[in-house]
């Protein structure tokens, strides 16, 4: 008797086991990785230092332009795909765009944030309709009319450009900048040419807390991770200057093109450079 009760007690046991595991496997969701990861961190924007105006003895407002072709900066363009957390950059300002988090501006005002624009704006005018005649591929080969229509895509912001302002800070003795504000620019093509076409400003500083939140793809450590606020931050791009404050508000590309535009866009790049060190020189 006393054997068919520990078999029963021990079958017990066994059974018991074996549903707490079926369990614990039907609860437990795959994690791709070491630690589960959505792609977001809980992150505050890194703090701009006190500055007043008394102490700006000198400053000058560039606009320079960012390339997501060139391989520093390939982080911004991909994934072209949303794909375990990770997103782009264009993604991400989408998002958040339609969220509400940020507000965009119409870029016919330049840069000066003026006219506030929604989603469905930017959306709906990036939608090209064209019209085609076409000549069917079997006999009799008549041509028949269709409308082509092109919807936005993401994956066609290919640039990005940034309004920052340069300054020296007399109370710090320290060159500064701080990026005021960046505009997507659309790639189309059209009649066999690439043309740009700006889709909207945001204030940058408006868009630092979502920046701050998600992270960049590190080529070089997996485990060290990045924010775009944080690639900014450090200015971890390359990029080149297409304009500068100037008398007569035109771009570079106004009075210089191909080689002697990006020796005139080092140039300032050096000139700005070279102030802070002028400074010392005595």
């Amino acid at each position: 008797m006393k054997k068919l009760l520990k078999a029963m007690f021990a079958a017990v046991l066994a059974l018991g086991a074996v549903v707490q595991i079926q369990a614990q496997v039907l609860e437990t969701t795959p994690v791709d990785g070491l630690f589960p990861d959505n792609g977001l961190v809980e992150m505050e924007p890194v703090s701009y230092p006190p500055l007043r105006q008394a102490d700006v003895m000198w400053q000058k407002t560039v606009w320079r332009e960012i390339d997501f072709r060139q391989k520093i900066n390939q982080p911004f363009y991909f994934p072209t795909v949303p794909h375990n957390g990770w997103r782009s950059f264009m993604t991400i300002v989408m998002d958040a765009l339609k969220e509400g988090a940020i507000t965009a501006y119409d870029p016919i005002q330049v840069d000066e944030l003026s006219v506030p624009m929604t989603y469905d704006e930017v959306v709906s005018n990036q939608i090209d309709t064209i019209h085609q005649v076409l000549t069917r591929p079997y006999p009799p080969y008549d041509e028949y009319d269709t409308i082509i229509t092109t919807e936005f895509d993401n994956t066609k912001v290919q640039r990005l450009r940034l309004k920052e302002v340069w300054y020296f800070d007399k109370a710090r003795s320290v060159m500064d900048v701080r990026i005021i504000a960046f505009c997507p620019v659309y790639m189309k093509e059209r009649s066999g040419e690439e043309v740009t076409e700006p889709l909207f400003w945001v204030y940058f500083p408006e868009s630092r807390p979502i920046m701050a939140k998600a992270l960049c793809f590190n080529r070089k450590n997996g485990a060290q991770r990045r924010t775009y606020d944080e690639i900014f931050w450090k200015r971890m791009f390359s990029s080149y200057i297409y304009k500068v404050e100037n008398v007569y508000d035109r771009r570079i590309s106004e009075y210089a093109t191909g080689v002697d535009a990006l020796l005139e866009s080092e140039r300032i790049k050096h000139e700005i450079m070279s102030f802070e060190f002028d400074l010392w020189e005595y």
